[in-house]
């Protein structure tokens, strides 16, 4: 591995173990740093659990670590004597992923990915070598603050997302690096070597046109200042639209599948098994019995079945030793002969998402966590989906081998225990009776704005989100917009404490209708038309509900995009949406004429 090498790719064809997140295509940056001496203290690097620093003496490289964001996926960037304190509008507009750092309570704050100690010392030596002295950007040299927070005020879209990946790497990383450099501010700083920034996760990205765009990008300022002392470390999983970018000169490619695994997962399992038994009265008392357990060649077919993948003999090790309860009173002994009769990580899925299955609420606890656009803690998604604290825990208690369960129902957040499980979820042939469809974003934008609508109640999530999951329904590519809304209308969640359904249809609808979303169909925009109208008769019939009022009250902060519309009806349609609308003035003059009044609801 040359050191000369502007950018350095280490990739696998097995699933890295890294923090679950929501899809996104968001270039985001903390802004305050976190101080170490250990060198890549928690770089996610192919099949390991994340730190890399194995205590066997300590790596004086005078790196440190910051944390950065690409593309939802927390990386962190190395740094150790500058904190940075950006004033406190820039770090609420950069948005950051709070308590994301090396140094974070990885029992809080998920996954729990520190390395064990004498595991994956090769690939890591290797990776020591190439960034020996590497130093750190962005959010660790102060001088870069007030061009990023310039970047911020003049180009809106770095905060909304709305920006490529490109221009969000180019106006918050490397052109305010660049300028500090050339602005010689750093000074002794420079003599240690070059800065680095760890790139984990690329392939996480969706956008595959907007990942392209951004290596092409990183290449080409490289190409043009080949003396910037910056390096660029990027983890990832064998993508096609990624390796063609990076097979060029100035980039060095590593395969981590070179580097064999295995006798690193039979390390860490005997170890992790040893720890167990001396706390499990039961597997101590199989061990006086019978002997040692797992048995040697129980052991060596665990170890053939991970295939070389730490995330597999986390999950089946897991799965093991989970508690006994009612529902599956299985004792680890009995548990490991199954395990080896699984299909790999989708068996352990769907055999442990099974122990669940037949609580009440599984199907929307489940499909809630996994398209959440954040996680949350177990009493929000209690309050989102409108069912008790109780409940929620019912269903998950059981599935702790593959979701991390926070020790209190307040604080700590309910995560996947890694991004293979929603992969797994959200892809019918291989979830099957799991599947968590997209669909579901529709009710999911339903729960949130009848929360919203509550001001009672202090739910953020709901309020921030429930317009983000209607996008992420409306614009599926694989829903079927009016199919969908109708089944909704069909299925009639029973909510009796909120607002009814036809509110928030009737919201929805018309402002995206009034938004001219790619519906290319008249047909379609009839519809949106026809059933906001429909639903707001609807409403009106149900005016003296306290909810429904208070719907009709409420300013909801919607994205105004207004624009100058001409639609052309046929008498027919107009004289349905005349009818709907003098039914909706009634039903409010009937039952509520005092709404009538506030003037801050209505179509004319």
């Amino acid at each position: 591995m040359s050191t000369g090498d502007a950018i350095v790719v280490l990739y696998t064809s097995f699933l890295p173990y890294r923090p679950p997140s929501p899809p996104s295509t968001s270039l985001r940056e903390c802004s305050t740093l976190q101080t170490s001496r250990s060198l890549y203290s928690n770089a996610n690097i192919g099949d390991n659990f994340g730190i890399i620093n194995q205590g066997a003496g300590s790596i004086d490289t005078s790196a440190h670590w910051y944390n950065a964001q690409i593309g939802q996926q927390t990386n962190n960037i190395a740094g150790d004597q500058y904190i940075l304190y950006v004033q406190d509008d820039l770090i609420r507009r950069l948005n950051p992923i709070l308590d994301a750092s090396h140094t974070r309570n990885r029992k809080r704050s998920p996954p729990d990915s520190e390395c064990f100690p004498g595991t994956r010392e090769e690939p890591i030596q290797e990776i020591i070598i190439w960034g020996n002295s590497g130093e750190t950007l962005a959010a660790a040299i102060p001088a870069t603050a007030p061009l990023i927070e310039a970047a911020v005020r003049g180009e809106s879209g770095l905060v909304t997302g709305d920006t490529s990946l490109a221009t969000q790497l180019d106006l918050l990383i490397l052109s305010p690096f660049k300028d500090v450099i050339d602005q010689g501010v750093l000074g002794e700083t420079l003599a240690k070597g070059p800065f680095l920034i760890v790139i984990d996760g690329l392939d996480e990205c969706e956008d595959k046109q907007g990942v392209e765009e951004f290596i092409d990008h990183m290449l080409a300022f490289f190409a043009k200042y080949q003396n910037i002392p910056l390096r660029i470390f990027i983890a990832s999983r064998v993508e096609k639209h990624i390796r063609e970018r990076l097979e060029t000169n100035g980039v060095h490619l590593g395969n981590l599948d070179t580097h064999s695994s295995h006798k690193d997962i039979e390390k860490w399992l005997h170890a992790s098994f040893q720890t167990v038994a001396k706390r499990d009265r039961v597997i101590q008392a199989y061990v006086r019995e019978r002997g040692s357990w797992p048995t040697k060649p129980d052991m060596g077919k665990l170890i053939k079945h991970t295939n070389g993948s730490f995330v597999l003999a986390s999950t089946m090790f897991n799965y093991i030793v989970q508690p006994p309860t009612q529902e599956d009173p299985t004792t680890p002994m009995e548990r490991l002969p199954l395990t080896l009769e699984m299909n790999g990580l989708d068996g352990l899925y769907a055999q442990t998402l099974a122990r669940s299955e037949h609580f009440p609420h599984f199907s929307n606890i489940i499909s809630t966590i996994t398209l959440l656009m954040e996680p949350l803690p177990i009493v929000g998604i209690a309050e989102i989906l409108g069912i008790k604290v109780f409940e929620v825990n019912h269903v998950l208690m059981n599935l702790q081998a593959i979701i991390h369960v926070p020790g209190t129902d307040q604080e700590g957040e309910v995560t996947l225990g890694h991004t293979s499980l929603r992969d797994f979820l959200t892809t019918e042939n291989r979830s099957k009776a799991f599947f968590v469809p997209p669909s579901f974003h529709l009710y999911l934008s339903y729960y949130c704005f009848a929360l919203s609508i509550e001001r009672r109640r202090s739910n953020e999530y709901a309020r921030q989100q429930f317009h983000a999951h209607w996008l992420s329904f409306a614009e599926s590519e694989t829903c079927n917009l009016i199919d969908e809304i109708e089944r909704l209308k069909a299925r009639q969640p029973p909510f009796f404490d909120r607002l009814p359904y036809q509110g928030f249809l009737c919201s929805m609808l018309f402002h995206f209708f009034l938004l001219a979303y790619n519906l290319p169909e008249l047909n379609d925009r009839l519809y949106l038309l026809m059933e906001c109208t429909k639903q707001l008769e609807l409403a009106a019939a149900e005016s003296s509900n306290p909810h429904t009022q208070r719907w009709f009250k409420e300013d909801l902060p919607y994205v105004h995009r207004w624009g100058a519309h001409t639609f052309r009806f046929t008498e027919s349609t107009f004289k349905t949406l005349q009818r709907h609308l003098e039914q909706a003035y009634t039903g409010i003059h009937a039952n509520t004429p005092a709404l009538l009044l506030c003037g801050e609801r209505g179509l004319t």
